[in-house]
């Protein structure tokens, strides 16, 4: 038996270029779809629920697609042909979205649009977990990282750069999407495709059988003793019964939960919680009835389980996760409107003011992603010498203070400070927690936990968009500027919560 082999720094490069073309495209929807909508006549207080669709498919897809690249084996490899198909159509979403001529079909597209990119990115995550050995994730995770901050950057400032340097219309009639957004979502379909085509057909991945091999050598030596394998016993203990009784439990609160809303006029969108507890327990109570006719090989099974049985470290970082995607969420649904009304005293998005303030809104978006690349390669310096956990809570401490401070700054020129330090709390987000939970599962469950860990990325996402727009309308008079506090506050919270996570020897 033998380790599985260091990765050279081109090797590490290539399997990543991937990931830059995917989240170019990302940041061109997080930077663009709340002008869109408001260019389309959405209200503030519809962007976050609009917004609704992005976290959903992300709960629906990920955990599928995780548990179906875990099974595959072909031609391409196995986590290959999900990069390869969710590329072409996440290609073709961005190619279409900019044309949305109502706002129904731009939101319907949002759902199109992020399925596509949940597709192609998931597996991205086990893909490092796969290919490299335990002493250069961290490495693998920040390169990562470093490609999300390249690709993000020039993306985010896209239609900036369309109007000041080629010219590009910024301003159209009411209703019509600018050609500076226009263009840029064209570009960004086209880089897209070319990035993950690069990583397909220049990495090659490891066999099953491979994998096994590698995984029984570590353990022999001890480097993957901590990873944390399920035995019969364990799942042995996830009954039917059990799933049952939960199911009851969660399916009475969901129903309760909505007749209260019903009864008291609450707000539509709070049914989207409710019923979320409710769909649980249904789905608990579905597997519960397959378990008990001996069906235990299905997805909905497997996952299910998995679900009940995720590692310690799992369970600490998921509070984590919980506070540090509420307030990035509600980053990417405020900032636009926060930053023309707020900052350029413009509400009207046909306005020459509000596009000019719209722009400077992705400026600051690249100047995040700008400063992502160098905290990436401060966290792959680092993580292993001074601690995953340490630089992590560090990094989101200065990304609270930074959203915060946005209610401070007056000067829009000085919000490039207060975004440079939300840039540390991303590179933070988008590598520490994946290093930390790749150490604690199982080679042959790496795209299944990393399936279910978006749970914990797109719940908190779920509450954002059906609590923060009803806050913000009926507290602050629909001001999206207390958006952004919102997400400072939890994001140190998200920091202090970091003191309770286990974290592995450095290797």
């Amino acid at each position: 038996m033998t380790q599985k082999p260091a990765l050279s720094f081109w090797q590490i490069w290539n399997m990543c270029i991937g990931f830059m073309g995917i989240q170019f495209g990302f940041e061109l929807q997080v930077s663009n779809v709340s002008r869109i909508f408001q260019t389309l006549g959405a209200n503030i207080d519809e962007i976050a629920i609009l917004w609704v669709a992005a976290p959903l498919t992300g709960l629906i897809v990920q955990p599928i697609i995780g548990y179906m690249s875990d099974k595959t084996w072909t031609r391409l490899g196995r986590r290959r042909p999900y990069f390869f198909y969710g590329a072409i159509l996440s290609t073709l979403a961005l190619l279409i979205m900019p044309n949305s001529p109502t706002l129904w079909i731009a939101a319907g597209m949002l759902w199109i649009m992020d399925a596509s990119f949940n597709i192609a990115m998931e597996p991205f995550r086990a893909f490092v977990g796969d290919m490299l050995p335990n002493r250069q994730r961290s490495l693998g995770y920040a390169m990562q990282t470093f490609f999300i901050g390249t690709g993000a950057s020039v993306a985010a400032a896209l239609p900036w750069i369309m109007t000041n340097m080629f010219g590009v219309a910024n301003e159209a009639d009411p209703g019509i999407i600018p050609d500076s957004v226009v263009y840029a979502f064209y570009t960004g379909g086209i880089f897209l495709l070319i990035c993950v085509l690069w990583t397909v057909f220049t990495t090659k991945e490891y066999a099953p059988e491979e994998l096994e091999a590698f995984n029984k050598a570590e353990q022999a030596i001890g480097e993957a003793a901590a990873a944390h394998t399920q035995s019969d016993e364990e799942r042995a203990l996830i009954t039917p019964q059990r799933h049952k009784s939960g199911g009851l439990l969660w399916l009475i609160v969901g129903a309760a939960a909505s007749l209260l809303i019903y009864m008291t006029d609450g707000s539509y969108r709070l049914h989207i919680l409710s019923g979320g507890v409710a769909v649980f327990g249904l789905l608990r109570l579905i597997v519960s009835a397959s378990k008990a006719k001996g069906k235990t090989t299905s997805a909905i099974v497997e996952i299910t389980d998995d679900l009940m049985l995720m590692p310690t470290v799992m369970k600490q970082l998921a509070v984590v996760q919980f506070f540090s995607w509420f307030a990035m969420f509600a980053m990417w649904s405020f900032t636009t409107p926060a930053v023309t009304a707020f900052h350029f005293g413009a509400l009207d998005p046909s306005s020459e003011l509000y596009n000019t303030g719209a722009n400077w809104a992705g400026v600051l978006n690249s100047v995040r992603n700008i400063v992502t690349i160098g905290a990436a390669i401060f966290i792959a310096l680092c993580a292993n010498r001074i601690g995953r956990r340490k630089i992590h809570m560090l990094n989101l401490t200065l990304g609270g203070i930074g959203l915060a401070s946005f209610y401070l700054v007056t000067d829009p020129d000085w919000l490039v400070v207060s975004m440079g330090l939300v840039g540390f709390g991303w590179a933070s987000i988008l590598s520490i927690p994946y290093s930390l939970l790749s150490s604690a599962v199982a080679h042959h469950k790496m795209g299944i936990y990393m399936g279910i860990f978006n749970f914990f990325i797109v719940i908190p996402q779920i509450v954002a968009s059906t609590t923060l727009g009803l806050l913000v309308s009926e507290l602050f008079a629909g001001q999206a500027i207390y958006g952004l506090v919102f997400a400072g506050g939890s994001m140190i919270i998200a920091a202090l919560a970091t003191l309770n996570v286990a974290e592995p020897e450095a290797e």
